[in-house]
This record gives structure tokens, sequence and C-alpha cells, in this order.
């Protein structure tokens, strides 16, 4: 079985949409595929399920114990062929320091962090914000980077540049596209009409298999 966790530099990186579009590309391709949700967020998991036919599963170090989040990962990846996690935040951000954060579960459950990385209006000044990502912690082991909000094939050159000097293999990158932005309101995300999620669902799937290189990232 394979797993990653889902990072973010920040909040509104695109963690959901890049999530269920990669959780719908890979069950097109015949994996069953597992979501998990960092954190208490009940919104999140009904994209995921939405996009994987797979209940997802809250993880979470502040409501439970260490013991109980590893068990529900176990259990509920034990017939899957991935195992995807999709973080909440920046990769660090917790209810005290680290404490809690998308990192600590990666760390705990010993599985590697994909990085999402809001690429709009920067270019080659990402790589010593990757670096630092990298090296932070150690133990947390970032096998890959991803852009969102790559403006042309010329601007993700850059970015690519900028991974390969920072250590950190590029895996690819989201166009800049209005229609794959989630609406936000207090306390979430709205909910819309299921055919509306449905083609938001697919459009990101087609986006992630045009410009992310799936295959290297389920090998690494």
């Amino acid at each position: 079985m394979k797993s990653f966790l889902i990072g973010a530099t920040s909040s509104g990186c695109g963690k959901t949409t890049f999530t269920m579009g990669l959780l719908r590309a890979l069950t097109k391709r015949g994996y069953n595929v597992q979501p998990f949700k960092c954190g208490p967020d009940y919104i999140d998991p009904l994209f995921h399920s939405a996009a994987s036919g797979q209940e997802s599963v809250n993880l979470d170090t502040w409501l439970g114990s260490e013991k109980h989040v590893c068990e529900l990962f176990s259990h509920y990846s034990s017939n899957a062929d991935i195992s995807i996690v999709e973080g909440v935040m920046g990769l660090f951000d917790g209810y005290d320091k680290s404490k809690g954060s998308s990192g600590e579960i990666a760390t705990l459950l010993d599985t590697p962090v994909i990085l999402l990385v809001n690429a709009k209006s920067v270019a080659y000044s990402v790589a010593p914000l990757i670096y630092g990502f990298k090296n932070f912690h150690p133990e947390i082991k970032l096998a890959g980077v991803v852009f969102n909000m790559v403006a042309s094939d010329s601007h993700y050159s850059y970015l690519e540049q900028a991974c390969e000097d920072a250590g950190v293999t590029s895996l690819g990158y989201m166009q800049r596209n209005p229609s794959l932005s989630i609406p936000s309101r207090h306390l979430g995300l709205t909910i819309t009409a299921k055919q509306e999620m449905e083609n938001l669902i697919q459009l990101a799937a087609e986006e992630i298999e045009k410009h992310v290189n799936i295959d290297k990232l389920l090998a690494l």
C-alpha cells in the first residue's frame, strides 16, 4: 500500500482541489484509493468521497490520541492500494506550534509529503521557501512539490529550476484557472449542487492528468 500526505506552504494553496482531482485521476486508473483529512473538518471529506467513492476519515490528534489516529489509518488503509491524507492549513500549522499539524500527522504515520505551493506572482524565489520546508524538520520526508496557479509553461520552467536547486523533485503543476476554485464561505466551503461538484472534480482530474507526473509521484 502506498501512502502520502498532501501538505502546503499555507492555507489557500488549493489542497482540496488538488486532492479531489488526484483521487479521481487515480480512481480512473483502477486504484482503490482511501482518502483521509487532517483535523476535524467535516466539509472537505465530502469532496473526497465524491471524488473517490470511498468514505473519507478524519485524523486528528487534538480530539484523539496518537494511538487512535494510527489505528484509524491502519484500519481504513488495510484494503487500499493508495491512501491519501489531505493536510490542513500550512504544513507546520498546529494548535501549539506544530502540535496537531499536518507535519505531525505525516511524522506519526511515517508517510511522505507532497508539498503544494501557490506560484501566483512568484517564480525562482520559491527555491529558498522549498528548501526551508525540506530542511526545517528532518523527520518529515518531503518527496516532491506540485505548483498551483501557474501561468504558463515558461513560468513553470523557473519553478522547476527552483526545485532542482532546492534539492526537491518537481512533480508538475496546475494552471491558473478560475473554474478550478472552490467558493469559500464562513467556517468552510460552499457545498454546491452535486453536478457542479462533479464538474469541478472532473476538471481538476483532467488538469492533473495533463500537467502532473502521476507515475513519478507514485514511484516517490
